[in-house]
């Protein structure tokens, strides 16, 4: 952990914060919507306002779980904030050097991410920073979020000002002469008549007036004829008790420039006696640029700024009302389908189109006193007050749907885009805010699931089946961790002979309870979630570990093939990590065949393209796997570096006694020779499958009449290779 620099001008820094007299153990109130909005603003679990001491650091004000009221300097993100020039931002508290072995970071549930703003004196001391923390990382806090906390960090600034000013007033007129003396802030000191007797330059520029012409008015005199009466009783009421409304605390009124133009002030003051006679400090703030702010901040943490709906804030927040009412209610969350695809071909900005006319139609679907709100990207929820019967709720997100059957014109396109929907309704599907949207949220999962265009109501099954989803990928790290998963080998043989001419590695699990799991047990689990790269890189390493132990044994002309997760294009070293494995076990590229699915093509076009040109420029096979069963265009074959076509098994099944998969193959096989690619044959089971496909020039073929996928040692045995010991063996 490397500690926070001290600041040279440390002791003027300290002396700069002591002027505003804080109370450690007591935050400052006026600061607490501060941070409040900087957590809604952020999407942010926790914010504070940390003030930097000597040795420790404590919350003037704070939001969320960050409840510390006494934390050392030396462990401080803040202390490490205050001697930047700008807002210091750590993504990944865990990658960071300074931090990554930090109490904060490394405790349960420590901090992931931080980013903070310098709070500086007008001196330009550091007093301390805002700041914004997170359980989680986060990679994508952008330069636009970075102006929004500059900015929240100077509304902070300016509240920290007038109590500055507060903290001076109450030491009397000499302390407060000097300060005001000083301040951007507008001050004045006025005797006991409502007589001014010191006017700032501040004030000069604020009112129009030069000193000379504002000393010896009376300070009613600067505020519209409206607010005179007030101004004159409650200074008299100071005069004589001691007390007003207007001492101690902040107060807006309406002040009035010397052009008679009037803008909003705050307005705080401060008595005193001198020589037998009551005198008052005034603070004065146009806060016309504040409360610009304030609507921006309060605009910029409610609402979409895209299609100006509410955003998903909001929507909890309302949520919550009507359960603390106890209001029916009733959510839906939709999600759009085919809007990606709008993305890709048409661009962001007729993306951008369509999501504004979407919004449009959704508040044509509800009445006023229903919320309708962006999520983020193409999801959107309705919060229907007052309704508790999800048949209700249904027909509103069938009459969206139905809405969005016609098509939205956008630039000479006609875009068509449909949605799913999940519905959940209080008090039947949840009791709490984040229940009711999250059970919303998992009966839209299963709309999706099961096509587009569908709304489905929430049932418990639904939560059971996403507690199984969970445990299910909490055991996926686990079999990670402990080295579970296991390959097998499926030979691939030539169809004129029957010789071996390579395997395909297939992933098995060897789970510790179920015993062995097929793929079809656990990939859609694997490849979905956060372990498919890493499982990926895995099977590659063992798999060319394993070819080249049996190089080493003498076996020549042998292939293996690999199958590639979708997870592995998604970073663009892939190519840099195939060619490393290659030199690792000294294997020569044509070993070597990666195989791919026309899923893996069709949804991560643009990036699968560039890296199977690299790796075809490696010179290792590229097989497009399961040919011919999905939406795979012609034009994908001249497109892509694909080397082997794999006819599958569904069009062998059936091709001794069926003359359309007869063709089918037929016109793969013709396919591939003009395109100088060579072809296998998945699921061969009887010999009168291998004698045709040998007959109709298919040169290789796989499936159970040569070999089940089998483990290795029984792979060894029944194809005569023999089994030596290696220290290439690799482990997840």
């Amino acid at each position: 952990m490397r500690c926070p620099a001290q600041l040279p001008d440390e002791e003027e820094r300290l002396g700069a914060l002591a002027e505003y007299g804080f109370d450690e153990e007591q935050p400052a109130a006026n600061l607490d919507f501060v941070v409040q909005i900087a957590a809604r603003m952020f999407d942010m679990p926790m914010a504070a306002i940390n003030m930097i001491c000597s040795d420790h650091v404590f919350f003037a004000a704070s939001t969320g779980k960050l409840n510390r009221r006494n934390v050392r300097r030396e462990v401080s993100f803040c202390a490490h904030a205050i001697t930047q020039g700008d807002v210091l931002v750590v993504p990944d508290a865990t990658q960071d050097l300074r931090f990554h072995d930090n109490p904060l970071v490394t405790e349960a549930g420590g901090i992931r991410f931080y980013a903070g703003v310098p709070l500086r004196a007008p001196s330009g001391h550091a007093l301390g920073a805002l700041c914004i923390v997170d359980s989680r990382p986060r990679s994508d806090f952008s330069e636009r979020e970075c102006v929004h906390l500059r900015d929240l960090g100077k509304l902070v600034a300016d509240k920290l000002e007038l109590r500055r000013l507060e903290v001076a007033s109450r030491s009397g007129l000499i302390r407060f002469q000097n300060i005001a003396a000083t301040s951007p802030d507008a001050v004045i000191c006025i005797d006991q008549s409502g007589v001014v007797t010191i006017w700032n330059h501040a004030a000069e520029i604020m009112f129009g007036y030069p000193s000379a012409e504002a000393i010896g008015q009376n300070i009613v005199m600067f505020v519209p004829d409206d607010f005179r009466e007030q101004i004159r009783s409650e200074m008299q009421r100071a005069v004589r008790t001691g007390e007003s409304n207007l001492l101690g605390k902040a107060t807006e009124f309406v002040g009035l420039r010397k052009d008679g133009s009037q803008f909003p002030t705050e307005f705080s003051a401060s008595r005193w006696q001198e020589k037998g006679s009551a005198s008052f400090g005034v603070i004065l703030r146009d806060i016309t640029e504040r409360r610009r702010m304030e609507e921006d901040f309060h605009r910029i943490a409610n609402q979409d700024r895209l299609t100006g709906l509410t955003n998903r804030n909001v929507l909890s927040r309302r949520v919550t009302e009507l359960i603390d009412e106890r209001c029916a209610a009733s959510v839906i969350m939709i999600d759009l389908d085919g809007f990606k695809d709008v993305n890709d071909t048409l661009g962001h900005a007729v993306g951008n189109a369509v999501l504004k006319e979407v919004a449009r139609r959704l508040l044509d679907c509800v009445v006023p006193t229903d919320t309708v709100s962006r999520i983020g990207g193409d999801e959107f929820a309705i919060l229907l007050r007052g309704c508790e019967d999800s048949s209700q709720a249904s027909a509103v997100a069938d009459l969206f749907i139905e809405t969005l059957r016609d098509a939205i014109l956008i630039d000479g396109h006609d875009v068509r885009v449909a949605a799913s929907c999940g519905v959940a309704v209080f008090p039947l599907h949840g009791q709490e805010a984040d229940e009711l949207i999250g059970n919303a949220d998992l009966a839209l999962y299963q709309a999706k699931i099961e096509g587009r265009g569908r709304v489905r109501i929430f049932v418990p099954a639904l939560r059971m089946a996403a507690i199984a989803r969970r445990m299910y990928h909490s055991e996926l790290h686990r079999a990670v961790e402990n080295s579970e998963f296991r390959l097998f080998y499926q030979p691939q043989v030539r169809l004129s002979d029957g010789s071996l001419s390579g395997a395909e590695a297939l992933i098995r699990w060897q789970h510790p309870e179920r015993g062995l799991l097929s793929p079809g047990a656990f990939l859609p689990a694997l490849e979905g979630g956060p372990l498919a790269a890493t499982v990926g890189d895995w099977v590659l390493q063992t798999a060319c570990a394993q070819a080249a132990t049996w190089r080493d044994q003498g076996i020549q002309g042998f292939r293996i093939g690999v199958n590639l997760f979708a997870a592995q294009f998604r970073a663009d070293d892939l190519a840099i990590r195939v060619r490393a494995t290659l030199a690792q076990f000294d294997l020569r590229p044509d070993v070597l065949e990666l195989e791919i699915t026309e899923n893996i093509i069709i949804h991560q076009h643009d990036a699968v393209l560039p890296l199977l040109e690299k790796l075809s420029l490696l010179g290792v096979g590229i097989a497009f796997d399961d040919y011919g069963t999905g939406y795979a265009s012609l034009s994908m074959l001249t497109q892509f570096p694909i080397t082997r076509l794999k006819i599958d098994r569904s069009f062998v099944r059936n091709i001794c006694t069926s003359d359309p998969e007869v063709s089918i193959v037929q016109a793969i096989l013709d396919l591939g020779r003009k395109l100088k690619m060579d072809i296998i044959a998945e699921g061969i089971e009887t010999k009168e499958q291998h004698h045709l496909l040998r007959l109709m020039g298919c040169a290789e073929g796989q499936g159970y009449l040569f070999g089940k996928p089998m483990p290795l040692q029984e792979f060894e045995s029944t194809f005569g290779l023999y089994r030596k010991t290696s220290s290439s063996a690799t482990s997840l």
